[in-house]
């Protein structure tokens, strides 16, 4: 199969922003009639071809810090043409960050179904790259980075851990613990973020159970983002933290948990440092 040309993969990153115009805005679409509609334009490709294209559209957002389409989870084996052409439509399309900014700031956000907890969590060897703070190319024609920024919107950050907090309270009495569960306590909320973690919970055996919550209405693939004192605390009590990743919050939310030092459980990439002048 020969290479994509520079017109096909600007006709499938066009392609694929139309689609993801409509996600950012709560429109239907169908996935399915869009690979149908543009196959016959390019170069005898398959629907297959087609929809590896689109994914790794999505890790090329990922890695700039933007919002992607849930339905294609990223492939981050891409050309860098592909790279050029999706920073050439943002160039280009510049009103499409106004929708990347209402995503991110979105204030009423509350799960749309019925949570079942015996199905909220996964048990998948997930792990995500993450950072602290900046898009990973500074070329990129869009500055802020909207999933981080997402991840700071104190409405969504708030809905996730009351939602782990109903979690491990219901997990507590179902185990008979429930004396435990009536210790859990809401740490970011009673003493504020500088804690290190997010909420004060109890393991079965009475133990103390330190739970960092991190929350995107995005797929289980989105980086998350932590800080240095969640590092060191993450490290400095690695045998009794543990790492909650809410994702598909408002459509269907789920829930992997990972336990020990982030540093351990995840792939991370500085991105901040700190200089001091010299003397």
């Amino acid at each position: 199969m020969p290479a994509w040309s520079n017109i096909e993969v600007e006709l499938i990153v066009a392609d694929y922003f139309k689609m993801l115009s409509n996600e950012l805005e709560g429109e239907v679409y169908s996935k399915a009639a869009h690979r149908r509609a543009i196959l016959p334009i390019l170069a005898n490709r398959s629907e297959g071809s087609i929809e590896f294209k689109h994914q790794n559209i999505s890790a090329v957002l990922i890695n700039l810090g933007q919002p992607y389409i849930k339905g294609y989870a990223p492939l981050f084996n891409y050309q860098k043409i592909l790279e050029d052409k999706v920073m050439e439509y943002l160039t280009l399309k510049p009103t499409i960050e106004n929708q990347f900014k209402i995503f991110a700031d979105k204030l009423d956000i509350k799960p749309k179904k019925e949570i079942n907890f015996e199905q909220m969590v996964f048990d998948l060897p997930i792990i995500n790259k993450v950072s602290e703070s900046v898009p990973i190319y500074s070329q990129s024609p869009i500055k802020i980075n909207y999933l981080e920024r997402e991840q700071k919107n104190r409405n969504l950050g708030d809905s996730g851990e009351e939602l782990v907090i109903k979690y491990e309270k219901w997990d507590l009495i179902r185990n008979g613990k429930e004396k435990f569960a009536e210790q859990i306590r809401w740490i970011s909320k009673e003493e504020g973020d500088g804690a290190g973690f997010d909420i004060l919970s109890k393991n079965l055996n009475g133990k103390d159970k330190y739970i960092e919550v991190k929350t995107t209405k995005l797929g289980k693939e989105t980086p998350f983002y932590f800080s240095r004192n969640e590092l060191l605390f993450s490290q400095d009590h690695a045998e009794q933290y543990n790492l909650y990743r809410l994702f598909n919050f408002e459509d269907d939310a789920k829930m992997f948990i990972r336990k020990g030092g982030l540093d351990a459980i995840c792939h991370s990439t500085p991105i901040n440092y700190q200089g001091i002048i010299r003397c």
